[in-house]
């Protein structure tokens, strides 16, 4: 007989379920999330235990909620087969609980990716519709927004089944997050929190053209409704889904048969999770055996043969201690929040960026608040809301700089304030130096904050290139200095050694160009190869390569044509020597410079990988979908919805024959 819940008992359900229901749709609905994870869990976590021990309390409880209400603005159609959710385990006795329960102990391990899920359905190999998750049984039609996705193919190939609904995650890499984030920036528009926000928020967009600006990935790695099935595995099913054009997670999957290998592959996997290039929440154990999974079913909102191995939480709430202000190497004033310390995914935090006043108005954080802080892989930890308000004062940003006492100044379209003192100021030359010996620029270990505020101090170092005379110059009074001593002047002249042979790209983020993060300056050594082929570049060539805008190209043009630039390069070329990179993309000078081209179809004489590198050898630039600004679309045999909307769209469009006339034209040239 089950046991009656009491006031008290009903009343802590009811609380929760009204919890988890407004921070799902601040989730799904709104990809704003106002908890962090931890505290999301360990809600659902509790409201399941009391469901478990009342089950009258289950049937429209936390066990039957998948997901949130599709918003109004969409279109919305039911799904064939429910999107159910998966239960989450954490730590290695939940795990042995619900493995003790399988009858074949053969697991499929994959990453679970922290995207958004879609279901995507093909009818006789074509994609007729796409879905959101939704509330699990209805989903919001985005089916214009998935074709703008190069990993989701509009036509499957190889052998497939007449009618089969692809599920699986689309989610942004976390180059790409960081790249739209600093456009987003340099436009003075929206900072996305995390790579999860920036994959939900571009693929729920009304105006597929938006979201095809975004450079969105995504992974399959499940099925809805099929109507034939001729694998018996997960495996062979990830088999089948890279022969249907899709990516899956497998390059990272393993098989596990005990505890034991799952906890070895689980400690793995986090110890790599930085360097697996897209953000990750933990592990998703299924049973292989596919039949096997068809028999054990699921519960009201979750199968039973697998479950969600969660990693430690990326965001945690913490108070903020106070808010100071740095001053950077280009004299940008930036917030920091000193917070009071706490463990986000393992590592112990107690600052975080706070971008901006604006950001700091946005937020409406004071000190004295509690705060949602995240942290995810590389992304430094930022303040993403506010969990419980103080009744401190709002936050006054300095008129005057914090370091040298200059004045201030907000230039008119910028968010961002500056101390007008850039050649006096030493934190600008500190914090210039620092960014050029930083692990992403020239890497030379030994030379941290308090060795250059030292040696600056001194007047040893002026410009970058005064690292390399160093030691020759005044290695004797460095090893007088107190903390040294002959073997670390000897280990800073090796580190500094090592360091003058260096990559393009990472000379290019050293030297500190304006609005030139990690990502752009790879994307100019991509593109021209050489420094002199970037410092002689002409404004409009910048503009037309992808990833630069009109603002990153005049300050790349304006920074080296700086005489004072110049001559601290020039200086710096004396001393090192840097290794040049193959041109990925080809000069935008070409006979199709800068032309904008899709590529549809089958071509008879060229795969699609050599097809493109031909067209951006000769200067174009080969995108995944048709707009109002493509120039020409090259369509082969059985092109389909990208040949139809070039020819609505009155697009240029070529056939084999015209593609081999301008390689014959490009050859002559």
């Amino acid at each position: 007989m089950s046991k009656t819940p009491d006031l008290l008992v009903r009343a802590e359900h009811a609380d929760l379920l009204k919890n988890l229901n407004e921070w799902d749709i601040a989730y799904h609905q709104n990809d704003a999330p106002v908890v962090d994870d931890a505290t999301y869990d360990a809600a659902k976590k509790r409201a399941l235990e009391i469901e478990e021990e009342y089950p009258e309390l289950a049937v429209r409880g936390a066990s039957t909620h998948v997901g949130a209400a599709v918003a109004a603005k969409f279109k919305s159609f039911p799904h064939s087969v429910p999107m159910l959710s998966i239960s989450d385990v954490f730590d290695e006795k939940e795990v042995a609980a619900w493995f003790d329960k399988l009858a074949d102990k053969e697991l499929f391990i994959e990453l679970k990716v922290d995207g958004v899920s879609y279901s995507a359905r093909y009818e006789n190999g074509i994609l007729v519709r796409g879905l959101t998750r939704g509330s699990g049984t209805i989903g919001e039609d985005i089916t214009e927004n998935l074709r703008t996705i190069a990993d989701i193919p509009h036509k499957l190939s190889g052998d497939f089944p007449d009618i089969i609904e692809i599920r699986g995650e689309v989610y942004m890499m976390r180059a790409d997050f960081i790249a739209l984030n600093e456009a987003a920036a340099e436009r003075g528009d929206k900072i996305f929190a995390n790579p999860r926000n920036a994959a939900a928020g571009s693929l729920r967009q009304l105006n597929p053209s938006i979201t095809a600006t975004r450079r969105l990935s995504a992974f399959a790695y499940t099925y809805g409704e099929l109507s034939s099935r001729d694998w018996a595995t997960q495996s062979e099913f990830f088999d089948r889904l890279a022969s249907w054009g899709f990516k899956t997670t497998l390059q990272w999957a393993h098989t596990a048969r005990n505890t034991e290998e799952i906890q070895r592959v689980y400690n793995e996997i986090m110890m790599m999770r930085a360097d697996i290039p897209f953000d990750i929440d933990g592990l998703v154990l299924k049973v292989n055996n596919v039949d096997l999974q068809e028999q054990m079913g699921a519960r009201a909102n979750s199968p039973r043969w697998e479950v969600a191995y969660k990693f430690p939480a990326a965001r945690a709430i913490t108070a903020l201690n106070a808010i100071t202000v740095q001053v950077g190497r280009t004299g940008v004033l930036t917030p920091v929040a000193e917070l009071e310390p706490i463990n986000i995914g393992g590592v112990i935090v107690s600052r975080a960026t706070l971008h901006n006043a604006d950001e700091i108005a946005r937020l409406g954080v004071k000190v004295g608040d509690r705060v949602i802080v995240q942290r995810a892989g590389d992304v430094i930890p930022q303040i993403i809301g506010v969990a419980e308000q103080s009744d401190g004062p709002a936050f006054t940003f300095p008129q005057t700089c914090p370091v040298c006492g200059a004045g201030v100044i907000q230039e008119a379209g910028q968010v961002a304030r500056r101390c007008v003192n850039s050649l006096g100021c030493p934190a600008q030359r500190i914090g210039e130096m620092e960014h050029f010996v930083s692990r992403k620029g020239f890497d030379i270990e030994g030379l941290g904050t308090r060795q250059l505020e030292l040696f600056i101090a001194r007047g040893w170092l002026e410009t970058p290139s005064d690292i390399f005379t160093l030691i020759p110059r005044h290695g004797e009074e460095i090893k007088k200095l107190d903390g040294f001593g002959d073997k670390s002047v000897t280990n800073l002249e090796t580190a500094i050694e090592h360091a003058r042979d260096i990559d393009l790209h990472r000379f290019i983020y050293a030297i500190g160009i304006p609005e030139v993060g990690q990502a752009t300056a790879k994307i100019l050594a991509n593109a021209f190869g050489t420094l002199d082929a970037v410092r002689d570049a002409p404004i409009w060539k910048l503009k037309q390569i992808d990833g630069i805008g009109d603002v990153m190209a005049d300050e790349i043009s304006s920074f080296f044509a700086d005489s004072h630039n110049k001559s601290v390069i020039d200086a710096l070329l004396d001393q090192v020597r840097i290794r040049q990179t193959e041109v990925k993309s080809g000069p935008v000078d070409g006979p199709l410079g800068g032309k904008k081209i899709v590529l549809t179809g089958t071509l008879a004489k060229y795969t699609r990988d050599e097809a493109k590198d031909i067209l951006e050898r000769m200067g174009a630039k080969v995108q995944g979908s048709v707009s109002a600004k493509t120039d020409i679309v090259l369509a082969g045999a059985e092109a389909g919805s990208k040949l139809t909307k070039a020819e609505e769209l009155g697009i240029t469009i070529w056939g084999e024959d015209d593609f081999e006339h301008a390689i014959a034209d490009a050859g002559k040239a």
